[in-house]
C-alpha cells in the first residue's frame, strides 16, 4: 500500500478544516436564529381629541418592516377596568423564512372611545395600551413591546353664562350676544341651525367675557334653533337659547329670462379669467355651472377669507348706501333663471342691487382693510373689506377697482367704480354683507338705528363715523 504524499495530506487537511468551518458557520447560524431578535415593532396612538368625553376616535399604528408583524393589540385601561378594544394577527416568517416579502409591515388599529360606548368611563385619566410581539427564535421569548398614552376624561360640559339681553333678530339677519364660559371653553359663539358664528374675547372685560357677532342664515325658518355653545376640548357641550324675538321674512322671488345675447357676452369673460372652469358644452352649459358651481366656490372662498378678520373693530356708525341708488333687487330673493321658456337653474341672490349712473363712484360702506381686490367670478371686479370680527363688506360687478389687498381705507373712500362685469346684466352694484362668511341682509347695517339696538347696545362700538 502506497503512501500518501505530503501534498495530499495537506489538501486531506484542509478539507477537513472546510468541513469543519462550515459545520462551524451552520451551528452559528442556527445558534443565532435560535437566540436573535427581531427589531422593535414602532407603535404610535393617536387620538383626534385632546380629551376624551362623549366619543373619540382612537387609531393605533403598528410597523415592523424587517420580518414583519405577529400579534397587536389595543386596550383601554382606567381603575380597575380593562377592556381590549381591538386585536389583529398576521402570518409572519420564520427566522430563516425566505418569504419575506409574505409578512405584514404595518398595520393599524382603529376605536372609539368615551362615555357613549364605555359607560364606566369617570372623569380623571385613563391610558391607551397599545402591545405589539416581536420576532423571537425557539431558544429565547422576546417580551412584547408595549406603548401607552394617558389621555385626560372630562365628561362635564363649560359653564355658559348669558350676559347681554334683549335679542330680537328676523330671519337673515344679523345680532350680536355677550356671554361668560369657563375655564375649559375652548370654542363657543352661537349656532344658528347648521352654520356657527365663533366667539372673541369681549374688549376690555374680565377673562372669560366673550362676544359673537353672528349671523341667522336666510334658510332658517325656526328662531328656536338659534343657541349660544360653549364647548370643551373633549367635545362637552352646553348650549343654550338667548333670542327674545324672531321675525321670519316673507319668501321673495323674481324669474330672470336667460338669453342668447347675455350669454354671448358674460360667459366669455369668465371662462377666460377661469382656468379651472370646465369649458366643456355651450354657452348655456357653461353658465349653470358658472352660477351653480363656481357660485359656491366662491362663496366658500369668502368664507376663508372671514377667517383671516382682524380681531378688533375696525368700523363705527352706520354702514353707508351708495349716493343716489335705487334697490333693483332684494337680498335672499330666490330666483328662476328660465332659458327659451324652461327653467334652466335656481339660485338664491344673497345682497343688494344698487343702480346710479354709469361707472359711478362706489364709497366703502365702512372703515376696514382690504381683504381681496380683483376678479371674482360671479362678481367681475370685485372688492372685499373687513370690518373687523368676521364682518366683511363686498361691492361687485365693479368696472374699475381703486384699492389694493391690505391697503386701510376710510368710510366713503372711493373702492371702484360701478359696472356690469361678471354675472351682470347691467350696470350697478351688487353690495352683500358677510357675518363669519354667511351673507346676512345689508339693509340692518344700513339702518343707524338697528345698530344702536342690535349692536352698539351690547359692544364697545362708536356710533360716531
Amino acid at each position: 500500500m502506497s503512501r500518501l504524499s505530503s501534498s495530499d495530506r495537506r489538501r486531506g487537511r484542509g478539507l477537513v478544516f472546510v468541513l469543519l468551518s462550515l459545520v462551524l458557520v451552520a451551528l452559528g447560524f442556527g445558534l443565532w436564529g435560535a437566540l436573535r431578535l427581531g427589531p422593535a415593532p414602532a407603535i404610535v396612538i393617536e387620538v383626534d381629541r385632546p380629551a376624551v368625553g362623549r366619543s373619540a376616535k382612537v387609531t393605533a399604528t403598528f410597523t415592523e418592516p424587517g420580518r414583519g408583524l405577529g400579534a397587536v393589540r389595543l386596550e383601554l385601561v382606567q381603575g380597575t377596568h380593562t377592556i381590549v378594544l381591538g386585536e389583529k394577527s398576521f402570518a409572519r416568517a420564520g427566522s430563516f423564512s425566505p418569504l419575506r416579502g409574505a409578512a405584514t409591515a404595518e398595520a393599524s388599529v382603529e376605536a372609539t372611545i368615551g362615555r357613549a360606548t364605555q359607560e364606566w368611563l369617570s372623569e380623571g385619566e385613563a391610558v391607551l395600551r397599545a402591545t405589539a410581539d416581536r420576532m423571537s427564535g425557539p431558544l429565547r421569548t422576546a417580551a412584547p413591546v408595549v406603548v401607552e398614552k394617558r389621555v385626560a376624561v372630562r365628561l362635564r360640559p363649560p359653564r355658559l353664562e348669558l350676559l347681554s339681553r334683549q335679542h330680537y333678530v328676523r330671519q337673515g339677519g344679523a345680532g350680536a350676544v355677550v356671554f361668560r364660559v369657563g375655564d375649559t371653553a375652548v370654542r363657543s359663539g352661537v349656532r344658528a341651525g347648521g352654520f356657527e358664528s365663533v366667539s372673541f374675547p369681549l374688549p376690555g372685560a374680565a377673562a372669560g367675557e366673550r362676544f359673537a357677532l353672528f349671523a341667522i342664515p336666510w334658510e332658517l325658518a325656526d328662531g328656536r334653533d338659534i343657541r349660544v355653545f360653549a364647548e370643551d376640548d373633549a367635545g362637552n357641550r352646553a348650549e343654550a337659547s338667548f333670542v327674545d324675538l324672531f321675525k321670519p321674512m316673507p319668501a321673495k322671488s323674481d324669474t330672470i329670462e336667460v338669453s342668447d345675447a347675455f350669454l354671448e357676452k358674460v360667459v366669455p369673460p369668465i371662462v377666460a379669467q377661469t382656468p379651472e372652469l370646465d369649458p366643456a358644452g355651450t354657452l348655456l352649459d357653461q353658465y349653470v355651472r358658472i352660477n351653480s358651481d363656481l357660485r359656491a366656490k366662491i362663496l366658500a372662498r369668502v368664507t376663508a377669507m372671514a377667517a383671516t378678520t382682524e380681531p378688533r373693530f375696525l368700523w363705527s356708525g352706520p354702514f353707508l348706501q351708495m349716493a343716489n341708488t335705487e334697490k333693483r333687487a332684494n337680498f335672499a330673493e330666490t330666483r328662476s333663471y328660465t332659458y327659451q321658456g324652461r327653467v334652466v337653474d335656481r339660485q338664491t341672490h344673497l345682497g343688494l342691487d344698487l343702480a346710479s349712473n354709469a361707472r359711478a363712484a362706489v364709497p366703502a360702506a365702512n372703515a376696514g382693510r382690504v381683504l381681496f381686490a380683483g376678479w371674482l367670478g360671479i362678481y367681475g371686479n370685485a372688492v372685499i373689506l373687513d370690518h373687523g370680527y368676521g364682518l366683511l363688506s363686498l361691492y361687485g360687478h365693479l368696472s374699475a377697482v381703486s384699492v389694493g389687498e391690505g391697503e386701510r381705507v376710510a368710510r366713503g373712500a372711493t373702492v371702484g367704480n360701478s359696472g356690469a362685469t361678471g354675472l351682470a346684466g347691467g350696470d350697478h352694484l351688487h353690495l352683500e354683507i358677510f357675518v363669519q362668511g354667511k351673507s346676512v341682509d345689508p339693509v340692518e347695517w344700513l339702518d343707524a338705528h338697528w345698530i344702536t339696538d342690535n349692536i352698539a347696545s351690547k359692544l364697545p362700538v362708536t356710533m360716531t363715523p
